[in-house]
């Protein structure tokens, strides 16, 4: 679907609530600092080239992590907050059962992101290049990509409140057994949408309505004929 601006400022769909996140007064962070189970607290970590990110289980809060790359990031059930990733290059990244609450993601590539059954609050992605996200089972509220490049976003059987899209690209688009609100797609230009008996509380534009359409008939076994 072609993305089409609208006028928001007559929108009724309630925007993600975001504050600017911004860690101060930070410490020298060492891959040493790293490791499951770890306190990660004020500490800004710079230009590390690992094989492994290993923080399963880990707390990180008030830090930046700035030009990190790993082959791959172990980060399942971590809590992460008041924190700001940029330049984050990960082909793996696998954060099932994590928190997320006042995180900003810029200028990253993520290949294959495992973040179901996860919590997400005030969260912006911006400038990123994203893979599969799987966000099955997740709860998501006030989060914002803004552009982004998303091969396919996996919300199937998730709960989402006050999402939006800004100037994206999604491939394939899941909403299987969703359950959305105030869920902003008009700045997505999305190719697939899987679900199309859950976009209620969905907000389109009227030319991804026409896009839409015949989708739409044929969930609901509409006969369309001239």
């Amino acid at each position: 679907m072609p993305e089409r601006r609208t006028n928001t400022a007559r929108s009724t769909t309630k925007a993600p609530r975001l504050d600017r996140v911004d860690p101060q007064n930070l410490a020298a962070g060492y891959a040493g600092d790293l490791g499951a189970n770890a306190g990660v607290d004020a500490l800004g970590f710079e230009a590390l080239s690992l094989d492994t990110l290993a923080l399963d289980f880990a707390t990180v809060s008030e830090s930046t992590f700035a030009g990190v790359i790993a082959d791959e990031a172990e980060m399942r059930s971590i809590r992460i907050v008041d924190s700001v990733l940029n330049g984050f290059n990960v082909p793996v990244l696998r954060a099932a059962r994590s928190t997320w609450r006042d995180v900003a993601i810029r200028e990253s590539r993520i290949g294959s992101a495992e973040l179901y059954e996860s919590g997400l609050r005030a969260l912006r992605f911006e400038n990123c290049k994203l893979g599969y996200v799987n966000l099955r089972g997740s709860t998501l509220f006030d989060v914002l990509f803004v552009n982004c490049t998303i091969d396919e976003l996996d919300l199937g059987g998730a709960k989402a409140e006050r999402l939006a899209f800004d100037g994206c690209g999604i491939r394939a688009l899941d909403l299987n057994n969703a359950t959305v609100r105030d869920f902003d797609l008009r700045g997505a230009d999305v190719h697939e949408v899987a679900g199309i008996r859950n976009l209620a509380g969905v907000t389109i534009n009227e030319l991804q309505l026409g896009m839409l359409a015949p989708a739409i008939a044929s969930n609901l076994g509409i006969i369309v004929e001239d």
